[in-house]
């Protein structure tokens, strides 16, 4: 396939037929010699589509699959894309879910939750750390959910908390099941490198169009380098696809809220947009959109994990 003015990578596997999510990682170790260092296309050049590498070999891409039944049967084998996140652990904890949707919007005449974005997003985010190699706990589970390329997700309520835990109504006693299950696993793992990642879709008024906050708690020095990390490869995409819409999305402390004062890991809470704001939702709905937020954040992790000193 040959890549044409305004092609990136994700429009050129959509508009073949291919879902970004399940084959992006793939296309990159295919053509990673054709690709410019920032993963971009090049104009004129020809690429090779999933289809095409069913038949042909590719030997420098050394692809290892792993597989992880939460993600869905169309998404459960991982390729392995590196090693960066060896040794690194990560709590992934999505806002709400069980008895709890979070807030509820009419799209289109259907119904939409902040709980199954959180969770569509948060799931995407751990199969872009397993692929670098990292140890991911799902602290909030659907078992028949799995990663969804639609845009308008369906609600239920059958969400569970790690390893399976009915989620109570009581919004406290929701939190502390939460922050108590992040905290057992992180005892259970002294000594080696652990982080919590919380992602949340905000729902503040209809009028309110939010960029993606980062929080952090005021005391841990590993936490805020974390949020800065992922704020500052937020920034630097938003320049790069985004110049003229601007960013305003900061890191800050917030150890008022709850999970942030309550666990253990240092940790980063993110708010990902307002789902009752329709120029929020477009990056919220849009299945290439929670990817690329997903793949956004991934980077910023890689970041952190990288710029560690030895007493981490």
């Amino acid at each position: 396939m040959t890549a044409i003015q305004g092609d990136g990578i994700y429009s050129l596997l959509r508009k073949n037929g291919f879902s970004p999510a399940k084959y992006y990682n793939e296309f990159i170790q295919a053509n990673k010699n054709k690709l410019t260092e920032e993963e971009f296309l090049q104009i004129g050049e020809i690429y090779f589509l999933p289809d095409s590498l069913v038949t042909k070999k590719v030997e420098e891409s050394n692809i290892i699959l792993k597989k992880y039944s939460l993600f869905g049967e169309d998404f459960a084998k991982i390729d392995s894309l590196s090693n960066r996140l060896n040794d690194a652990i990560y709590y992934l904890v999505s806002g709400h879910g069980g008895p709890d949707p979070g807030a509820i919007e009419n799209y289109n005449d259907e119904l939409i939750a902040e709980d199954e974005y959180a969770y569509d997003i948060t799931l995407r985010l751990a199969r872009e750390l397993m692929s670098h190699g990292a140890e991911v706990h799902m602290i909030v589970q659907d078992e028949n959910d799995g990663i969804r390329d639609d845009k308008v997700l369906a609600l239920d309520r059958d969400e569970v908390v790690y390893p399976n835990q009915e989620i109570p109504l009581n919004q406290l006693a929701r939190l502390k099941q939460r922050a108590e299950a992040v905290n057992i696993l992180y005892r259970k793992n002294l000594g080696k490198y652990q982080r919590l990642l919380v992602t949340h879709i905000d729902s503040r008024s209809k009028g309110a169009n939010i960029d993606v906050f980062f929080y952090h708690h005021e005391k841990s020095k590993n936490g805020k380098r974390l949020a800065e990390s992922i704020h500052q490869t937020f920034l630097k995409k938003y320049a790069r696809f985004q110049p003229n819409r601007g960013y305003q999305g900061t890191f800050q402390d917030r150890s008022s809220l709850y999970m942030v004062k309550n666990t253990t890991p240092a940790m980063a809470y993110i708010e990902i947009g307002n789902i009752r704001n329709k120029k929020d939702q477009k990056r919220i709905l849009d299945p290439d959109n929670r990817q690329a937020l997903a793949k956004w954040i991934s980077e910023g992790i890689l970041l952190d994990f990288e710029s560690r000193n030895s007493t981490n």
